[in-house]
């Protein structure tokens, strides 16, 4: 639900901001704040291709609904990459984990279907 209270993330190089919507992100002060260089190409192709998340959410949402209890982002990202006829040139597997942290800050109820792992330090 945008505008929910998450917590704040205590991983070197990535934050959580208190506070997301859609309308906010990727700027300075949502979501997932970072001061490395994977972290701004992230930024920067999450806003050259926003229909990357809208079909990433939409498959991220089936998913649960199916009756699974997990989620896996590199699952979402290589369906993706089959359904659309050329892929989508710059979709890094470096971003699934940044992904991940966006749909649970947008949508805390999923936060359970998604496994984080501690991020490390570019």
């Amino acid at each position: 639900m945008p505008g929910q209270r998450i917590p704040t993330s205590h991983q070197p190089g990535v934050s959580l901001s208190t506070t997301c919507s859609s309308e906010s992100w990727p700027s300075a002060t949502c979501c997932i704040q970072c001061n490395t260089a994977a972290c701004e190409q992230f930024h920067a192709f999450d806003v050259h291709n926003p229909h990357v998340y809208r079909a990433l959410e939409r498959m991220a949402a089936r998913r649960p609904a199916a009756g699974a209890a997990r989620v896996s982002l590199k699952d979402l990202f290589e369906d993706l990459r089959r359904q659309l006829p050329h892929g989508v040139a710059g979709l890094n597997n470096n971003y699934t984990a940044l992904y991940a942290r966006r749909l649970i800050s947008e949508h805390p109820h999923w936060a359970a279907a998604f496994e984080l792992r501690r991020r490390r330090a570019a």
